[in-house]
């Protein structure tokens, strides 16, 4: 369960990020794309309820 919420919360916040910083070059590697924050926002997410 604890798994879940964080990959839930983590994919949020990496969309969020995506949606409040953003990229406007298209050449920033983790906000180009709102997949690959939600990806990393997901692994951290992971990452930090697996400790």
């Amino acid at each position: 369960m604890k798994y879940l919420l964080g990959i839930l919360i983590g994919g949020g916040i990496g969309y969020f990020y995506y949606r409040l910083v953003g990229c406007r070059t298209g050449y920033c590697p983790i906000t180009r794309s709102p997949w690959i924050s939600v990806l990393y926002g997901v692994l951290i997410g992971l990452l930090l309820v697996m400790r």
